[in-house]
């Protein structure tokens, strides 16, 4: 076997490790001059806002939920509650440092697919726009001074919010890669006839720290393949969302600005009450991690935007659950949130106030609370977010989110 046949034989059994391994979705980072700091959280799934932030004093509202919505909820104010397992962030919202926007929505309507949902959620877009890159792609474009931060595609998904022609790297924080120096120069050799894996290979040992002085004796193809497929199932233990927070507070504690990742399990159909424990305590803890990891100075200038595809339905289902919906609710947190208020204007449960009699009704464009965030971090101009950022939208009455 030539070494060109075995390098090729090993990267295509590497690559198929790759993709089978459990690894996390990448973060997506960008380096912007200044302070500011944003973090958006794709809640993938279809977060219930109706669960989470819970409308107590809507008349209507236990009525329409007489199971789903188990649990004491926390009281944010005298009309909403927060659910029972967000409990460690209840004392962000004492300090102001939580925050959420009710009955809001992306444009998109009456189809409810997740996949239709979500990219139009990440490209900034109304139905029947041309869906080619994300919302925060197109925003880094229009800010002087962004810069690549050096990283590496290891594996996970593509997400649509960064992708475009700004400079932006992506790297999963699960994927590292525990080699000796001995490994190193078998995978320069490996790569000698392809110096662009060589360097994207360099960037993702040194981003990682993994490369260690000593270890084991490795000498084919075959036990480098093995050993790479060891180190991957290890650190696929834990919390993602830990690791996925921890990762990101490191890099915007360097020069990274803007970061994004995704949370997923909130797609609630049956058995609500029990199947929003994970995704709910995933969320917190990555929450929790950005603050730890970036302590109150930073903290105080971040802005995290958690946002989901749309809501779910009002009324609960047959299985204790709830089915896709239209408007929902996005999470607000960090130091540089107007906190401790449920922002956005209620519409109210009652069926004539439904949307299509089956969901809660959009009173806000999501993509308005995401431009506000952007004009107030980082300085874009309401004319550049109503034309290029996010085409077809009216800024004239976006709240603030910001203090």
């Amino acid at each position: 076997m030539t070494h060109t046949q075995t390098r090729r034989s090993f990267l295509t059994q590497v690559g198929c490790c790759l993709a089978a391994s459990p690894l996390v979705t990448p973060v997506a980072l960008a380096a912007a001059p200044g302070d500011k700091r944003l973090v958006v959280i794709i809640l993938r799934g279809a977060m219930d806002g109706l669960d989470v932030v819970r409308p107590l004093g809507d008349r209507d509202f236990a009525a329409l939920r007489p199971n789903v919505n188990m649990g004491d909820a926390l009281p944010l104010n005298d009309f909403f509650g927060l659910h029972p397992g967000l409990a460690g962030l209840h004392p962000l919202w004492a300090k102001g440092e939580l925050g959420f926007v009710h009955a809001t929505s992306t444009p998109y309507r009456d189809k409810r697919s997740h996949f239709d949902g979500q990219d139009l959620l990440e490209a900034g877009i109304g139905p029947g726009g041309a869906i080619r890159d994300g919302w925060l792609n197109r925003a880094l474009s229009l800010m002087p001074g962004t810069q690549l931060r050096t990283g590496f595609a290891v594996g996970g998904e593509d997400a649509l919010l960064m992708h475009g022609d700004a400079p932006v790297s992506t790297w999963a924080p699960d994927a590292v890669l525990t080699l000796s120096t001995q490994s190193k120069r078998l995978l320069g050799r490996m790569y000698h006839d392809a110096p662009l894996f060589a360097a994207a290979m360099d960037e993702a040992v040194d981003l990682a720290g993994t490369l260690q002085a000593g270890g084991g004796d490795i000498e084919t193809y075959g036990e480098m393949r093995e050993a790479m497929g060891n180190a991957m199932q290890a650190t696929a233990k834990g919390s993602t969302a830990e690791k996925l927070a921890q990762f990101t507070a490191e890099r915007l504690l360097e020069d990274t600005r803007i970061a994004s990742f995704s949370l997923g399990g909130w797609d609630t159909h049956n058995g609500q009450a029990r199947a929003l424990r994970k995704p709910l305590a995933e969320f917190e803890r990555a929450i929790l991690t950005l603050r730890d990891g970036l302590g109150p100075a930073a903290w105080g200038q971040t802005a995290v935007l958690a946002m989901t595809e749309f809501g779910r339905t009002a009324r609960e289902n047959g299985s204790q659950g709830t089915d896709h919906g239209t408007a929902g609710a996005m999470v607000l947190a960090g130091g540089a949130v107007r906190g401790g208020m449920v922002h956005g204007d209620w519409p109210g449960l009652a069926n004539a106030q439904l949307y299509k009699e089956r969901d809660l009704m959009p009173t806000s464009d999501l993509r308005a609370h995401a431009g506000t965030a952007l004009a107030g971090l980082f300085g874009l101009a309401k004319s550049d977010l109503e034309a290029h950022i996010f085409p077809g939208l009216d800024m004239s009455a976006a709240p603030g989110i910001l203090r």
